[in-house]
């Protein structure tokens, strides 16, 4: 037994543990991409080898701020993102109360995120970068996908709080 309860909580667990994998792999492959178009600006500054390239520096912006979100996404998974120990040792359920309430001001950002990143990507739905030409919506929608992905990760771990202030067994 895994000591999960059957239903909705289990598979809900399973699917954000995929998901957050799913990310992880994504994240390593930005940055592993990201490294060429950064190269290729440095390298054609300091030498006439390689003709400067304009649009090494907007691929290198978009896979940056994708490369930030993503982080973030995996930060709030694994609550190393926001979270910050400044009590002295306390009762399980006054912790989980502590981290409620931490977890319902970041869960508010992400509301923000996912609002405002709506009609952030709105704004550029239509519109291309100069230099690449790449639809900009492409660097613009990482607002409200990491808007949901919070809303989603802290979902989980509020109710494991609730758990714990209510006296049942945290999964």
């Amino acid at each position: 037994m895994t000591g999960e309860q059957p239903g909705a909580p289990g598979l809900w667990r399973r699917i954000t543990a995929a998901y957050s994998q799913l990310l992880s792999i994504v994240l390593v492959f930005s940055v592993a991409i990201l490294v060429f178009p950064v190269s290729l600006q440095i390298f054609s500054r300091f030498t006439e080898l390689i003709p400067s390239y304009i649009w090494t520096e907007e691929m290198a912006r978009f896979l940056f701020v994708w490369s930030i979100m993503i982080g973030a996404m995996i930060g709030v998974r694994e609550s190393t993102h926001f979270e910050v120990d400044l009590w002295p040792t306390v009762p399980r359920r006054v912790e989980a109360v502590i981290k409620l309430v931490s977890k319902i001001a970041v869960f508010i950002f992400a509301l923000v995120f996912v609002w405002s990143g709506i009609e952030f990507t709105r704004f550029a739905w239509f519109r291309f970068s100069e230099l690449a030409e790449l639809p900009l919506w492409l660097i613009h929608i990482a607002w409200p996908v990491c808007g949901f992905t919070w809303i989603a990760f802290l979902g989980e771990q509020m109710l494991d709080d609730l758990r714990v202030i209510f006296g049942k067994a945290a999964p």
